[in-house]
């Protein structure tokens, strides 16, 4: 049928257009760029599209409650209606819903903050996260974009993928070289025989960063928990950085289990199985 949705007669994907739905998108994209908001001349510079192209789309996204408009300065930003219904559609809001509570407890114990990241679309993406208590006090924000490579969280989430779903993470990121994916390899078996990622964060001084993984009901890694260790100077650590590893490793495991995850669990192995030995041959007399 020449009619029909998902493609043609030649068996190629045919192209579909909704102009109204695909600026919306633009929207989106770009005052996720835009902390501070964007108002509708921004916008429209931006896009480089008319006012009036964008302005009732960007009023019916207010009153559906999709953006939020600042009285006093007339700038828009996105509001966490996105965010919870992203919680609600996906299997992060069962994940949060059973960490929310393990990882308050763990920055009660530890005195850091925690967070929790998902893989999505060649980055990894902030969750939840739970700031530490006292005046002083290093956190990702919600909704923040993870660098696979140069994070922890990033190299847990690739190191206990399998092999398959490492390649299309690979594949996702953004001006990834051979000497990257080959880099991802040869640090994953150690991740993973060490159940655990640290090195100096990427972003801050004075923190390093730990990270473990959280493993679904099938035993695959759903997530990665992670403390940015603030390093105090005056030595008011609630305890050491060890410590703080060994705290996390029980707090990843606990939630581990919330999600149905069992140590028994064995998910599909993260690197091939090593080719059998060649027989030898028996000498001929």
């Amino acid at each position: 049928m020449a009619g029909r949705r998902g493609g043609t007669a030649a068996g190629k994907t045919r192209d579909y257009s909704a102009p109204a739905l695909e600026k919306a998108f633009d929207i989106f994209e770009q005052l996720a760029l835009a902390p501070e908001g964007l108002t509708i001349t921004e916008m429209s510079q931006r896009l480089g599209r008319s006012i009036s192209e964008i302005f009732r789309i960007m009023i019916v996204m207010e009153q559906r409650r999709w953006l939020a408009k600042d009285p006093d300065s007339d700038r828009y930003s996105v509001t966490y209606k996105m965010l919870e219904l992203a919680h609600r559609a996906t299997p992060a809001q069962e994940l949060t819903y059973v960490a929310a509570p393990i990882a308050r407890a763990l920055i009660q114990r530890t005195g850091q903050s925690c967070h929790l990241v998902v893989a999505a679309d060649g980055h990894g993406l902030c969750v939840l996260r739970e700031q530490a208590p006292g005046p002083t006090a290093f956190s990702l924000r919600l909704g923040t974009q993870v660098n696979l490579l140069t994070s922890c969280s990033g190299r847990i989430l690739l190191s206990y993928a399998t092999p398959d779903l490492r390649e299309r993470m690979m594949d996702a990121i953004p001006g990834i070289k051979a000497k990257d994916r080959s880099e991802i390899e040869r640090r994953a078996a150690e991740i993973r025989e060490r159940g655990y990622e640290t090195a100096p964060s990427a972003r801050t001084n004075a923190v390093t960063d730990i990270s473990v993984p959280v493993f679904g009901f099938d035993g695959r890694a759903a997530a990665a928990l992670t403390i940015p260790f603030l390093n105090y100077i005056d030595g008011t650590e609630h305890m050491t950085l060890e410590a703080a590893r060994d705290a996390l490793m029980a707090a990843g495991r606990q939630i581990s289990h919330g999600l149905g995850w069992a140590e028994r669990d064995v998910a599909e192995p993260a690197v091939p199985p090593p080719a059998p030995k060649p027989r030898r041959r028996k000498a001929t007399v």
